[in-house]
């Protein structure tokens, strides 16, 4: 089974750390963060990875060479100019040729490929996006009111949303939406898709997952790892 990871971001918001070593290869524990996505979907039997690459991407193609050390048959794609989110599956269109996973390359998470992805089989949907729920405390009591005079009170209610996980299974047949080799984003893809009245198919992910944007959220990922990982890939 065919996986694509996006492993070609700048990583602004991680730098000093990406000036030299491009986001997906930063070290959590032993491994770079690309090395434990991609053992993880070995793990489920996703054994034809792709890496769409920009930045830095003779790094990551002398890191991980053609995968073999992992069991899996790897490529990478390197964009000439940034095309976002879902633009580099256009540079992959001649063997992307059944529904395959696509994820970003700075998503840690012990998500059940397996369980996802037949998941989506079974709805039919051309885009099943993976979410997160993330509960964030809030610092104030919350009023409510009729007029000039207070009708109740919730004390620092919880404030619930739902993120894209940045974990998706995508059927070919997507490309119909998809502009060839021009900059486009995930959000472009659902709001082209959601104009079309075109399902779009949710998954509600309970493991754990962590977006690794900024330095923060790579020293949680840090502390993390040995928890939710490291039996895993050891």
């Amino acid at each position: 089974m065919k996986a694509v990871i996006l492993a070609g971001g700048l990583g602004t918001r991680l730098r000093p750390f990406t000036e030299i070593i491009p986001k997906p290869l930063l070290p959590i524990g032993e491994k770079a963060v690309l090395e434990i996505q991609i053992e993880h979907l070995k793990r489920y039997g996703f054994d034809q990875i792709y890496l769409a690459t920009n930045y830095k991407s003779e790094y990551i193609k002398n890191f991980f060479g053609d995968g073999s050390r992992y069991g899996v048959k790897l490529t990478i794609s390197r964009e000439e100019v940034p095309l976002g989110t879902v633009g580099p599956l256009t540079l992959l269109k001649s063997v992307l040729t059944e529904p395959f996973i696509l994820m970003n390359g700075d998503i840690l998470s012990n998500i059940n490929f397996s369980e996802l992805y037949q998941f989506a089989i079974n709805n039919k949907s051309k885009l099943t996006v993976s979410i997160k729920k993330l509960i964030m405390p809030y610092a104030f009591g919350n009023i409510f009111f009729n007029d000039n005079f207070v009708t109740g009170i919730e004390e620092k209610p919880d404030l619930i949303t739902y993120a894209l996980a940045g974990i998706y299974v995508i059927d070919p047949d997507i490309f119909d939406y998809i502009p060839n080799k021009e900059y486009f984003g995930m959000d472009n893809l659902i709001h082209r898709m959601l104009n079309e009245k075109d399902p779009i198919a949710k998954y509600e992910l309970k493991d754990y997952w962590l977006d690794i944007g900024r330095i923060d959220d790579y020293e949680t990922a840090q502390k993390d790892f040995n928890d939710n990982f490291y039996k895993e890939v050891k």
